[in-house]
């Protein structure tokens, strides 16, 4: 039994659902301390009394992903809370379902602070504590930042985290940090409630899949770096 003084940390953002909350129970269940953040308390207070962690394991932290005071914040608290981080994941992020030629440019600016700034400040804010526990950064991305599509500005966000993943992992590895890309295809979260809910006409994958590869990267032994995963549920030919 890890004793829970010393058992490993993780610190997710947009942590409160999809994605983010499903990683945040399986490191629960099997010992780790968990620090997650979200825009809505209301939804952090909900998670939090889902989960029904123990006493001391969960940490709730509102705050925006894209704010660098906000970041700076969930990394100190985070610190002070359990002296440690072991794991970051880089999870906040959303669509605006639209395109370059269509779309509403009002709604792109929060976007690409939450789904590019936002990995950056969490890896800036958080390396120091990474670098002394030999830790991982782990980026959520997208299919769609590993293939073109016509006009999606929410892909070329993805593409940019696909290149930080890659420009991170060659900055940190003589530190002994590992980096994982976590490229999920189609998943039913609530990613794809603004555009009306997820594609139809095949099979689309669920959180606690994805889930699955972010703490199968987490658990890789010391010396092994995962560096990019692409989940595709069968049936998405791009």
């Amino acid at each position: 039994m890890t004793d829970e003084t010393t058992a490993p940390v993780a610190l997710i953002t947009g942590g409160s659902s999809g994605i983010g909350a499903a990683t945040a129970r399986k490191l629960l269940a099997e010992g780790h301390r968990v620090a997650v953040t979200g825009r809505s308390e209301e939804r952090l207070r909900s998670f939090a009394e889902e989960t029904d962690a123990k006493p001391g394991t969960l940490l709730t932290l509102p705050g925006d992903a894209g704010d660098h005071a906000g970041v700076e914040a969930a990394v100190r608290a985070t610190l002070d809370a359990y002296g440690r981080i072991d794991t970051v994941v880089a999870n906040a992020g959303y669509a605006t379902h639209d395109s370059l030629a269509d779309g509403d440019p009002a709604g792109w600016r929060d976007m690409v602070l939450t789904n590019v700034l936002g990995p950056a400040l969490l890896i800036h804010y958080a390396l120091p504590a990474l670098k002394e526990t030999r830790g991982r950064i782990v980026l959520i991305g997208s299919v769609a930042g590993v293939v073109y599509t016509p006009g999606n500005i929410y892909g070329a966000t993805k593409w940019a985290v696909t290149g930080l993943a890659e420009n991170t992992r060659r900055m940190v590895t003589a530190d002994g940090v590992g980096v994982t890309l976590v490229a999920p295809g189609r998943v039913e979260t609530a990613f794809w409630d603004v555009a009306g809910g997820a594609p139809q006409g095949g099979i689309n994958l669920t959180a606690e899949q994805i889930a699955d590869s972010v703490v199968w990267a987490v658990n890789q032994p010391s010396g092994v770096d995962i560096n990019s995963v692409v989940v595709r549920p069968v049936g998405q030919a791009v």
